[in-house]
């Protein structure tokens, strides 16, 4: 045995090198293992070209699931946003309409933030039905795209059929802010117009206080020339502190000239003294005396404020001849001397009258001469005509004082009703604002409610099936050192899910869509508002953390209106305004894009909840290589594609534009319909 092999490893080698034969041997062997090996190498590239349309497939499919899931969020963001827009508008309207510098504008800042809503609900419910319609079609949509794909990677000399199925096929979205009630209009509306009323007499009459307020102020201090302020300089010795002067009847307040006039008339009080000598003098001196000290002891008490919900002056009108001297104690109260002069009681300035000669009597009234019980003394004829005289002629013409204290005296009176007349429709605006203020709350409550939840069919992932069918080698590979191949039906499976790509500032599913928006819609100005589409794009971007944009946008808006001069009840409404919109507490939601990624198919198939999933294998014997209906597909494989949309575009909602017309949001289905039905 050894000597035989020895003899035949000898046709193969010989000392030193190997033979012709070796060398001719090794050269076949090597031919057939180099043909064998690119036939193997074909028929494995054969099984991953079967492969690679399975995860061609399966991205399709995902990539719908993807562009609804953008579509979605863009329909909610954008209805919300919408609706916050409208309220928001209408709020800072509401607040305006309090404000008489800004009144004119807030009505139709009212209007349009009304119209806002309205438009925010009819575009609700039309997304809806379209967002429902489209849910409805996933299943299908996913499959002719999957399908679609897959029949494009057909070539001459293969054929695949496949589909993409949607895992699961049911829906579990939630959509509160479209499925949910419409905001409320026509109360807001209505009590918004009442509170415009409201508001418009309140200014009437605010105006009327002005006006009362300012003439006043121009008797007191503020008219050019003369007035109390000059008259008390000119004809007391009063300090600057006691007899202040007020640039605007604004900053001045109706006691001050209450309070000139009290000191006016305590300097004239302590100052008086007889202007010459002789009776004449003397009792035009007491005379003087006696008006000066009444009109203090009148001033004393006098107020001009508000009580009890109404605005009272208690400033006297101080008497201006004899016949309203006649009026007031100065003629009734016994404050004047007398004595028995010729057996008669005689009345005198003073006990310092020349002509009290006699016993001294009581003290007498005025009123005692008039009605005989005395007599007026025939040296100083004293009597209420003296009094009298003393206010008369300072009250007729501008240089006296009393002039300019009557017309301020009349004009608070009119300033007192005026305010009291503003008071009570500052307490009717009150209650106004206040029922606008609760339907306004109520509107917003309806926009308060959870976030959407974004779960169509297909939210675990897309399941793509794929089959080949026969295919032979090419003639190449056919020679004397390898036979050809056939290579039978070939399956593959493959899943996708969506993965999100981190949501920045620039790289969302509603920056590029709003930048669209914008540039289409051409803004608008509405009342105080400069920009109304501006206004609804910040609510629009600041989707994802709505609370914290809401918020900083009617710190905004409110903050704008003061510089009109925000009045207490205007601040009232703005607080509760800014109050209701800060405790609405969004959540934030996810705006990151969701982008298609191949998964573990055993993952996706363990909650397809397709019967006999698990069964993969028999799944892919049951597809037809060739085929490029979708629905036949899905249904050999056991799966109900349900409802389908055939149309090239479907417009899933038209978004309309603050500044007039809409933008049509639609999803292109030409791509995915009409190759699959042959077009």
């Amino acid at each position: 045995m050894r000597r035989g092999f020895k003899h035949g490893i000898d046709l193969f080698i010989e000392d030193g090198a190997y033979t012709t034969l070796a060398a001719a041997v090794s050269i076949l062997v090597v031919l057939a293992l180099l043909f064998s090996a690119v036939t193997a190498t074909w028929s494995m590239s054969r099984a991953g070209d079967t492969q690679v349309a399975a995860d061609a497939s399966a991205l399709a499919g995902a990539n719908v699931v993807s562009s609804y899931h953008t579509a979605a969020t863009v329909v909610d963001a954008s209805i919300l946003s919408l609706g916050l827009a409208g309220l928001c508008v209408t709020g800072a309207g509401l607040v305006g309409l309090l404000i008489p510098g800004a009144n004119a504008l807030a009505h139709e800042t009212v209007e349009a933030g009304i119209r806002l809503i309205e438009t925010r609900n009819s575009f609700a419910t039309s997304a809806s039905r379209g967002l429902k319609t489209l849910e409805g079609s996933l299943p299908y949509l996913v499959a002719a795209n999957g399908t679609r794909t897959c029949a494009a990677q057909t070539t001459d000399n293969v054929s695949f059929a496949g589909t993409a199925l949607a895992v699961p096929r049911d829906s579990a979205s939630e959509f509160p802010a479209l499925e949910g009630d419409q905001v409320p209009t026509d109360r807001l509306e209505q009590e918004a117009w009442e509170l415009d009323e409201a508001a418009q007499e309140l200014s009437e009459a605010s105006q009327e206080t002005a006006r009362a307020k300012e003439a006043a102020w121009l008797a007191d201090c503020g008219r050019d020339g003369r007035n109390m302020q000059e008259r008390a300089a000119q004809l007391s010795g009063l300090s600057d502190a006691e007899n202040p002067d007020f640039a605007s009847s604004i900053t001045w307040e109706p006691m001050v000239g209450i309070e000139r006039a009290r000191a006016y008339y305590r300097w004239r009080l302590a100052h008086e003294a007889p202007e010459g000598q002789g009776a004449e003098a003397q009792a035009d001196s007491a005379a003087r005396r006696s008006f000066y000290a009444y009109a203090l002891e009148e001033l004393e008490t006098a107020r001009c404020e508000e009580v009890g919900g109404s605005m009272v002056s208690t400033v006297p009108l101080l008497p201006r001849n004899t016949a309203e001297v006649r009026a007031t104690r100065l003629y009734t109260d016994a404050a004047w001397p007398s004595t028995m002069e010729g057996g008669s009681l005689t009345l005198h300035y003073g006990a310092s009258c020349p002509g009290a000669r006699g016993a001294a009597g009581p003290s007498l009234a005025l009123a005692a001469i008039d009605s005989g019980g005395a007599r007026e003394c025939e040296v100083c004829r004293f009597s209420v005509g003296d009094l009298g005289k003393t206010p008369a002629a300072s009250t007729s013409i501008d240089n006296g004082f009393e002039y300019h204290l009557r017309e301020f005296t009349l004009a608070l009176d009119e300033y007192a009703a005026c305010r009291t007349r503003e008071l009570e429709l500052e307490r009717a605006a009150r209650t106004h604002a206040e029922q606008a203020g609760d339907s306004f709350e109520e509107a917003l409550s309806v926009l308060s409610g959870k976030r959407p939840r974004i779960a169509p069919p297909g939210r675990e992932g897309t399941l793509a099936l794929v089959v080949s069918g026969d295919v032979s080698s090419p003639d190449e590979l056919e020679n004397t050192f390898a036979d050809g191949t056939e290579l039978g039906r070939r399956g593959a499976v493959s899943a996708a899910v969506l993965a999100p790509d981190p949501a920045t500032a620039e790289n969302n599913v509603l920056s590029q869509f709003f930048s669209s928006l914008s540039s289409r819609s051409g803004g608008g100005a509405a009342g105080l508002i400069d920009d109304v589409m501006g206004l609804w794009g910040e609510l629009l971007l600041a989707y994802g953390d709505m609370g914290e944009g809401l918020a900083s946008l009617m710190d905004d808006l409110i903050g704008g209106l003061s510089s009109f001069g925000l009045g207490p009840i205007a601040s009232w409404m703005g607080e509760r305004v800014e109050g209701a919109v800060r405790a609405l507490g969004f959540e934030p939601v996810d705006l990151s894009v969701m982008k298609p990624v191949l998964t573990d198919s055993g993952n996706v198939v363990a909650r397809s909840g397709i019967p006999g999933a698990s069964d993969v294998q028999g799944m892919l014997r049951s597809l037809t290589p060739g085929s490029t209906d979708p629905a036949a597909i899905a249904q050999a494989v056991g799966y109900e594609l349900g409802e389908y949309l055939s149309s090239a575009t479907f417009t899933l909602a038209e978004i309309p534009l603050p500044g007039g017309g809409s933008l049509p949001l639609t999803v292109s289905l030409r791509d995915v319909i009409a190759p699959v039905a042959g077009g």
